[in-house]
């Protein structure tokens, strides 16, 4: 939330933009004018094309820093086109460093104020998300058994989340693409949480599991990712020693809630309006009792 895009733009009454256009003549359409976030820092987002003049850069971005000390801004986020990727030594050697990159743009960083940089981190968190399907009637869990894994342990399907994605919407979408099963999300059983995971470039991991509710039976499985997939009895997972930790032991929560009531292991999903407008947000609970929903 701190890294805002800024558009370029040239108001009619920005001084700042009509003093640089003195010293940088047919250049001044080249360069963006900083937005202030809310924040205090500057957002400015440099537009792909030609190259730029180096010289005519690094004397715009001298200014500009100097500006925006004087205004007293925290913090500059700048990004940077693939396409004038050669401007980058200019930034760096003004003391910008890497934020993140994605697809064909790098977001450099400069903190303006003393002592070390406040800025928010990027990407410490990969989420990965897997579906327990059960069959009710039958008592049977759906399982898989990776192809690329040197271990061909029984897991649930599953992977990772796309962004701006709901947890529950991966796990339907992961299981759908790696068994042929179409399932609808039930509810939230366990968070498991691993630091320095090879997997994901040594940041951390978050790996959800969903009970889901199946809506058809007939197996159709992913044969570049998948072994092998089946119906499996829900005690003999929980009891295995064909399966991972992790599984075994949400196969146990599993059975427990299968036994005796799902309300014992569920973490049911409501939503609800976020604090800026326009934003919803989903919350993961315990159900509470009716009489708890309303004032007494």
């Amino acid at each position: 939330m701190f890294c805002l895009v800024a558009r370029r733009y040239w108001g009619a009454g920005a001084r700042s933009s009509r003093l640089w256009g003195r010293s940088l003549a047919s250049q001044t359409d080249l360069w963006p004018v900083g937005k202030v976030d809310r924040f205090g820092g500057v957002s400015v987002r440099l537009q792909p094309g030609p190259q730029r003049d180096e010289a005519a850069f690094r004397s715009w971005l001298q200014g500009s820093i100097k500006r925006w000390r004087e205004e007293g801004r925290i913090a500059v986020w700048m990004r940077i086109p693939i396409t004038l990727s050669g401007l980058i030594t200019c930034a760096a050697s003004e003391g910008f460093t890497f934020h993140h990159a994605e697809n064909d743009t790098s977001t450099l960083t400069l903190w303006l104020k003393d002592g070390p940089s406040k800025l928010p981190g990027y990407a410490t968190h990969q989420v990965g998300v897997a579906g327990a399907v059960l069959d009710e009637a039958s008592g049977k869990v759906l399982v898989v058994q990776d192809r690329n894994k040197t271990l061909n342990a029984w897991k649930f399907p599953g992977g990772l989340s796309d962004p701006g994605e709901d947890i529950g919407a991966t796990a339907v979408r992961e299981v759908l693409e790696e068994t042929g099963i179409k399932s609808e999300f039930q509810s939230l059983l366990s968070i498991r949480q691993q630091h320095n995971h090879p997997g994901a470039f040594g940041k951390s991991d978050m790996y959800i599991i969903c009970r889901l509710k199946p809506l058809s039976y007939n197996i159709h499985f992913c044969p570049q990712e998948c072994l092998r997939c089946e119906w499996m009895d829900l005690k003999e997972l929980a009891y295995t020693s064909e399966t991972t930790p992790v599984t075994s032991r949400i196969a146990k929560l599993l059975l427990y809630g299968y036994k005796e009531g799902f309300h014992n292991i569920d973490l049911t999903m409501r939503t609800f309006p976020g604090v800026y407008s326009g934003l919803f947000y989903s919350l993961y609970h315990k159900e509470l009792p009716a009489t708890y929903e309303t004032e007494q």
